[in-house]
């Protein structure tokens, strides 16, 4: 019975093979069939079910099934079906869970969706399951900044801030304060210190799920994991006893920026109190510090002065009426996104960030530094009081006469009563300052005696000082006798100054307003970029023109161009059959189509996307008298905006296409090559891209500057611990917006011409070079700086690393230093693929 009863059993399992290997063997059949009709929706469900019903086939399908999946995505994508997208990746990495192909593919999706942490966390897993894929490598280096900030880097390289902080809770702790919670632990290194110090029970929380991850390793590294309990929390939503068993007596945090308050810092301490700390220590009484709650830092203490800074300046102020011979005055407001901030309701960082000691051109202080608020973290009351604050006047009377750019703002952070840290602009330090651009002024002149004025807020989390003016020495006001506050003795003194105010804003509710990125205003500021365009433009139009107009051409960038009055004459249904086509699809605000509208007959369409640009480029156009047709916005003519690059019109080429080919950030565009070989088809003869070909310029330095800010150097600066390993993983080869001009380094070698990207002639392109530098400086090679000349065509260029460049500089940075000696000679590899470009030192 027992024998049959097998037989039987035997009998069921092969007819159940027989079954599902004909179900297997019809699906992959018609998944094929699928394919060839370009049915990629169903033809994946077919390998779905290949593949459970048959994992044995996973291998073979492989190639197939990735091809499918990244088709079927793409129509998905199209189609706005995000979700079914997301389920589609996930169901196959579910098969493919150590696939690095579909990972990249991922977080390609999930990158140009705007989830910028996410795709970084793909890219990354497909880098460590292939480090020798390229794509996915360098689409990690491209988004790394926001799995791992670079400040961390510079941080933990700090050895004075990482001692300063040790010591100050080796005294909490030999004080009494036994149980510690590290609020934003990062790394986990002061969670580190605090048991090195001796606390018996410490605890770490940190949002950032690669940040946990990381300072999981860091942690079980240093042989703490069974010490220090970590937490993937934010520290608003840790309970008791659910996370921690009880209150702490010490919380450890350095969840402050710049301007102090932008991590919110403020917030979380005043949780902290009322959920996660003992009650703070009774002043004046001697009782153990144990029993008690205290918070390290303990207090800051905020000040600031008002600065002139030619390089703040030209990044939030238009400064010329004339771009190029286009007229800028009156017709419209540019602001950058600070400016904006003051008066929105929306939660927008009120300042930016410089590190003032590297800042390009320098700075000028016009008035003494002043203190601008303290803050006690130890003080429950005074943390929610914050918030609730009404916004107070501050004065800083003018030392030195200038022009008001700014208001730098830095902090002294007391860590208790013998341990501080600064972050003031003539520190040794890691820090930047806050910066609070002046924006809006009739008149930015100030002069001995004169008094700089603002309001003083916290809101949002953020410290907000805004309605920055400047208040003449002729209104008599006496600031002798005032404290931190403003002290303007009575009402009317104080109506009577405010009337005589000379620098009041100039924003009237007339003029349209326009927020544009301070590098947006930076290109706007850039007059040799526009003016040569300007040239080029004209050069291209001249030779292409009827010889009717070239008596009106505008050929050497200095005239004003054919005779506007007669031009805007004619009809504006009456367009000229004649009119040659330019096509400017450069990343941001630009105005080179209306500078292109003054060159001649042509129709000058624009990329501009934000319908508030428009409105400025159409006020912009109106002021400088253009026909209506001059100027059009390329994107509402098209039925799919992805595909930006086509015809005009169906019988009409382009005679210009202007291509955006350097990022600001000292990076080549992406897909930049690509983009000019679709350019080269639709130009009709003689018709140009800008620029035409670009030249990558480098040199070798030693620089301890980039070395720090790129990786941690050993365990010194980490006073012993192991933490290098682990937070290398996350560094990039690549420093991006550099300054070269006031990078510290040493050049090592001349100037040398690496590569050339040609967009007119791809043939003369060459993925791959070796260029031979010869060593003029004895020294370590530590970083290779790089930037580029721009050509638009052969007698005119840019340069990105001048003096007036609204484009930054970028370097490789070597991983291991190369000592060399004068004479010496280094072959550099220099590789472009995908417009990254790779550059590596050939021993």
């Amino acid at each position: 019975m027992p024998n049959s009863n097998a037989k039987l059993n035997s009998n069921h399992r092969s007819g159940r093979e027989a079954s599902r290997w004909e179900l297997v063997s019809r699906s992959l059949q018609s998944a094929q069939h699928c394919l060839e009709n370009q049915d990629f929706g169903t033809a994946y469900a077919h390998y779905l079910l290949v593949l459970n019903l048959a994992p044995e086939l996973k291998t073979t399908v492989k190639e197939t099934f990735q091809f499918t999946l990244f088709k079927w995505a793409e129509e998905l994508d199209s189609l706005a079906r995000i979700q079914d997208l997301f389920n589609c990746y996930e169901q196959a990495l579910e098969l493919y869970p150590n696939d690095e192909v579909i990972c990249n593919s991922m977080g390609e999706h999930l990158f140009r969706m705007g989830f910028r942490d996410e795709a970084a966390g793909y890219f990354h897993k497909a880098v460590k399951l292939n480090p020798g894929f390229a794509d996915a490598r360098e689409n990690f280096y491209r988004v790394a900044n926001w799995l791992v900030e670079r400040w961390h880097f510079v941080m933990l390289n700090d050895a004075k801030r990482n001692l300063t902080y040790l010591r100050a809770i080796e005294s909490a702790v030999r004080s009494g304060s036994r149980s510690v919670l590290d609020i934003g632990t990062g790394t986990g290194i002061l969670s580190m210190f605090a048991k090195k110090a001796g606390a018996s029970f410490v605890y770490a929380c940190e949002l950032s799920k690669t940040m946990y991850e990381l300072a999981r390793d860091v942690v079980a590294a240093n042989n703490m994991e069974r010490e220090i309990k970590l937490l993937h929390l934010k520290s608003l939503d840790i309970e008791i006893p659910k996370h921690i068993p009880e209150r702490v007596s010490l919380v450890v945090t350095e969840t402050v920026d710049a301007g102090l308050f932008g991590e919110g810092i403020v917030e979380s301490l005043i949780h902290a109190w009322e959920h996660l700390l003992l009650q703070p220590k009774p002043k004046n009484q001697d009782v153990s510090a144990g029993d008690y709650g205290r918070v390290i830092p303990a207090s800051a203490t905020v000040f600031g002065m008002a600065v002139e800074c030619k390089e703040i300046r030209r990044h939030h102020r238009v400064g010329m009426q004339e771009v190029a011979g286009v007229c800028l005055s009156d017709s419209v407001q540019f602001f950058s996104p600070t400016y904006a901030a003051a008066g929105s309701e929306e939660t927008v960082e009120p300042y930016t960030t410089e590190k003032l000691s590297r800042i390009p051109g320098g700075y000028r202080a016009l008035t003494e530094p002043c203190q601008v608020m303290t803050v006690d973290f130890n003080d429950l009351q005074e943390l929610k009081s914050l918030a609730t604050r009404k916004p107070w006047k501050l004065s800083l009377p003018v030392t030195e006469g200038g022009i008001l750019d700014a208001v730098v703002v830095w902090f002294v952070l007391q860590l208790d009563d013998e341990h501080s840290l600064s972050t003031s602009p003539t520190e040794e330090t890691c820090w930047e300052q806050a910066v609070y651009p002046v924006q809006g002024l009739l008149d930015y002149s100030v002069k001995t005696g004169d008094t700089v004025m603002m309001e003083v807020c916290c809101q949002d989390c953020y410290l907000k000082i805004q309605k920055i003016s400047s208040l003449p020495s002729e209104c008599g006001m006496d600031f002798s006798d005032r404290d931190d506050t403003l002290s303007l003795g009575n009402e009317a003194e104080l109506c009577n100054a405010l009337a005589g105010l000379q620098t009041s804003t100039k924003q009237d509710g007339s003029t349209p307003v326009c927020v544009l990125e301070s590098t947006e205003i930076a290109l706007l500021n850039d007059i040799a970029y526009h003016e040569c365009f300007k040239a080029a433009m004209s050069k291209v139009l001249l030779s292409l023109a009827p010889s009717k107009d070239l008596h009106s051409m505008d050929v050497d960038g200095h005239g004003s161009g054919i005779n506007l009055q007669e031009h805007q004459n004619k009809s504006s249904l009456d367009v000229d059959p004649d009119a040659l086509y330019i096509l400017d699809v450069s990343e941001g605000f630009s105005i080179l189509p209306i500078i292109a509208g003054k060159l001649g007959p042509v129709r000058a369409y624009s990329s501009v996307e934000k319908e508030q640009h428009q409105a400025a480029l159409h006020v912009i156009a109106e002021a400088n008298h253009f026909p209506k047709e001059t100027l059009e916005f390329w994107l509402s003519h098209l039925e799919e905006e992805s595909v930006v690059l086509q015809r005009p019109k169906s019988d009409k080429l382009w005679s210009i296409i202007i291509l955006d080919v350097i990022e600001t950030s000292g990076l080549i565009q992406q897909e930049v090559m690509e983009k000019a070989a679709i350019s080269r088809c639709l130009l009709h003869s003689g018709g140009k891209i800008f620029p035409q070909y670009v030249l990558v310029y480098g040199m070798l330095v030693e620089s301890e500057s980039l070395l720090l800010e790129s990786a941690v150097q050993g365990t010194e600066p980490t006073l012993g611990f192991n933490i290098a390993p682990f937070i290398n993983q996350f560094k990039v080869p690549v420093r991006v917006y550099l300054d070269l001009s006031t990078l510290p380094c040493v050049p090592l070698s001349k100037p040398a011409e690496l590569l050339r990207l040609d967009l007119m002639n791809p043939l003369l392109n060459s993925p791959s070079r070796e260029v031979k530098i010869q060593i003029c400086k004895s020294g370590r090679v530590t970083a290779i700086p790089f930037w580029y000349h721009i050509h638009l065509d052969e007698d005119h260029s840019l340069n990105t690393s001048g003096e007036s460049s609204h484009w930054k500089q970028a370097a490789v940075v070597l991983d291991e230093p190369i000592p060399v000696q004068v004479g010496d000679e280094l072959v550099l590899d220099v590789q472009h693929h995908k417009s990254n470009i790779s550059i590596t030192v050939k021993r």
